[in-house]
């Protein structure tokens, strides 16, 4: 072999240039997966919108879209302490039951004011936040155990407080909380303008934030996190906290729009939040997660959800199908991007 054919560069089959393989590729490679991963869920959502509206002349109405946002924001203020708590890998099985708690509380409160009927869910559910919190970060207990015997306790405490659900406080007509809960601004539902308002804090926080920084950096890898000098269980406290402060909030604003405190809410909603959580794109394993990507995931679930009415021929449990059958797309969607990260 000659001088001059070594310095031949060897060519890809057909004779053409060899691929790029080099770090600008490899930068596009990483990047075009951040997008899919972050905005996958989005685009999946205006897709199926597109098409409910050409297959279903009542989808795109006014009704049924307001109907759907306001329905929407109750899951969607649940998901987004969901995923403070799951971006530092944890999980909350406890939210489900603290929302139903919470209405309940508000609804009995609100013979007492509207400030009672706020507060009271606040400081109970955010109290089981903290021990749940605690529990996690100090006695390092699993979360999944932690916050089951916290979902059956609240779930518990909210049967005690309704003679096993055979009384139902209800919230009268008129009052400034029945009005947060069913009154519009601009048209637009009140619920759903305090969703988005909590949605754009929770953004700033999260990345605007140190705490948010923090949320990350536990998710990401706790022991690094701790070397850092980021205050691993005071942040994994706070997620916890804030989990079960919303859960509260929900339910309380639940409880206004239904203007009464219904025992019978919150089953399976848990697994509806991590569900939509996952679906926006946050990591189960933690470390990487968005705000916006959780209210994708809610929006989608609801959308489908209200597909499956649309239809009339199926029942809700195709719901439950479709959204599990999602789920498991998501999750191995986000294992191979995973992997594909660390090849890059």
């Amino acid at each position: 072999m000659t001088a001059t054919e070594t310095d031949v560069p060897v060519t890809a089959a057909g004779g053409g240039p060899p691929k790029d393989t080099g770090p600008g590729e490899s930068v596009r490679r990483e990047r075009l997966s951040g997008l899919v991963q972050q905005h996958g869920a989005l685009a999946v959502l205006v897709i199926v919108s597109l098409v409910a509206s050409v297959g279903f002349d009542s989808f795109a109405t006014g009704d049924n879209l307001g109907n759907m946002a306001t329905s929407s924001a109750f899951l969607a203020i649940v998901a987004l302490g969901m995923t403070f708590v799951i971006i530092t890998g944890g999980i909350d099985l406890s939210v489900g039951s603290l929302f139903a708690l919470g209405g309940v509380l508000a609804a009995w409160g609100s013979r007492h004011g509207t400030p009672v009927a706020l507060l009271l869910p606040l400081l109970v559910c955010g109290g089981i936040g903290v021990v749940n919190g605690l529990l996690v970060a100090r006695s390092r207990l699993a979360p999944f155990i932690v916050t089951l015997a916290a979902m059956l306790g609240a779930r518990g405490l909210m049967l005690a407080l309704t003679d096993e659900g055979a009384e139902t406080y209800l919230i009268g007509k008129g009052s400034f909380l029945a009005e947060l809960g069913q009154g519009t601004t601009l048209g637009v539902g009140n619920p759903v303008w305090i969703t988005l308002a909590l949605f754009a804090a929770g953004a700033v926080v999260l990345r605007r934030t140190r705490f948010g920084q923090h949320v990350y950096a536990v998710g990401g890898n706790e022991d690094a996190a701790a070397l850092m000098g980021a205050p691993v269980a005071r942040t994994k406290i706070l997620v916890y906290t804030l989990s079960g402060l919303l859960a509260g909030l929900a339910g309380a604003l639940n409880a206004a729009w239904l203007a009464s405190g219904v025992t019978i809410l919150g089953n399976g909603m848990e697994l509806e939040a991590i569900s939509a959580v996952v679906i926006g794109g946050t990591l189960l394993t933690g470390g990487l997660g968005f705000v916006s990507g959780s209210l994708v995931g809610v929006l989608l679930l609801k959308v489908i959800q209200n597909i499956i009415n649309q239809i009339g021929s199926l029942d809700s449990s195709y719901q439950q199908v479709v959204s599990g059958a999602f789920l498991a797309v998501v999750v191995v969607a986000q294992t191979w991007l995973g992997r594909r990260r660390r090849l890059l």
